[in-house]
């Protein structure tokens, strides 16, 4: 086995940890052991805390975790900016104030709403997308910095929306709009898990395997061209599936910050800048990062448990004026 490709399997040996210490801790006085014990011995108050709480909690994280790591190191690659995240670009705000006009309107008119939810926010997610370029586009070009200044203020935008619909709506469905905004992984339904489960799949599977055009991307629009790569429709292929992914990430949880700046970052120091391996390096990582980030959310103020959405900008916002104090270094 090739050593970069021997990393990656140690990645994911370790990401798996990460997952397995997250369902042995929480705010219950059992670990996972006694939890186990207690099963086998027809406790059904156990078996609903490991089986019905803690395991879909877990497994939710860790997949909304890879999908903003995987989708921000595409970002990263596509803009030509290591200050480009989900939440950063405002994609992650497009979906959620998607997934919050599915909440407010559309899933008291039908019945069947697992899949809705994360088409609304999909459908948010590439609105912000095209709003974004539309209006950091200028004289035919992309300039990364109007970028990131027209993300922020999209991102204001939407969270706005988002609190007009909490408090002008219907009261009984303030709460559930609220969690948009916060990023808080709750008791959701293997149901849920699943519908993520597959999104997730599907976008950071499309992303590997932009692997070799994400490097070619990185390069810049004028490289790439003249390397035979046709950048418009390359660019947008990658752009949908990290929108997808991210929607998938925020339907049913909300809002987590930062992680897609974070991860990648942590995860090129490791491997390099080849993001055949940066992608899904990105997804093993950032699955393990939130899952033990959640599992700090469940613990800290037991028995009330915060959002993970709280903490991860404790220690995304840093990071990321650190890397922005960098970049305005470098250029002088």
């Amino acid at each position: 086995m090739s050593r970069p490709w021997g990393k990656l399997a140690l990645l994911g040996a370790v990401s798996a940890a990460a997952v397995a210490a997250s369902v042995a801790f929480g705010p219950s006085d059992l670990g996972f052991s006694g939890l186990v014990a207690a099963w086998r011995e027809g406790d059904d108050v156990a078996r609903q805390i490991l089986l019905d709480i803690r395991l879909p909690q877990v497994i939710l994280a860790a997949l909304v975790g890879a999908a903003l790591s995987a989708s921000g190191a595409a970002f990263q690659a596509v803009l030509r900016n290591p200050l480009a995240d989900p939440f950063i670009l405002g994609v992650s705000g497009g979906a959620a104030l998607g997934a919050t006009v599915s909440i407010a309107f559309v899933e008291a008119a039908i019945a069947w709403s697992t899949w809705t939810r994360p088409a609304c926010a999909f459908a948010g997610a590439v609105l912000m997308l095209v709003l974004l370029f539309a209006l950091g586009r200028r004289r035919g070009r992309t300039e990364t910095t109007t970028l990131l200044l027209v993300g922020v203020v999209l991102n204001a935008f939407a969270s706005a929306l988002i609190l007009f619909l909490a408090t002008a709506g219907d009261p009984a469905r303030f709460q559930e709009i609220m969690q948009t905004l916060v990023g808080k992984m709750g008791e959701p339904a293997w149901v849920k898990v699943g519908v993520v489960a597959g999104l997730v799949a599907m976008s950071t599977g499309v992303l590997t395997l932009c692997g070799h055009t994400l490097n070619v991307l990185a390069l810049g629009e004028e490289e790439a061209g003249h390397l035979g790569l046709a950048v418009e429709r390359a660019t947008w292929i990658a752009l949908v599936a990290a929108s997808l992914a991210t929607a998938a990430g925020v339907a049913f949880t909300g809002i987590v910050g930062f992680v897609g700046l974070i991860v990648p970052h942590a995860v090129r120091a490791v491997f390099g800048s080849d993001h055949r391996l940066v992608v899904p390096a990105s997804a093993l990582a950032g699955a393990g990062f939130l899952a033990l980030a959640d599992t700090a959310a469940r613990t800290l103020t037991a028995p009330v448990q915060l959002p993970v959405g709280v903490l991860t900008p404790l220690v995304g916002g840093p990071f990321f004026l650190v890397l922005l104090l960098r970049r305005l270094r470098d250029r002088g």
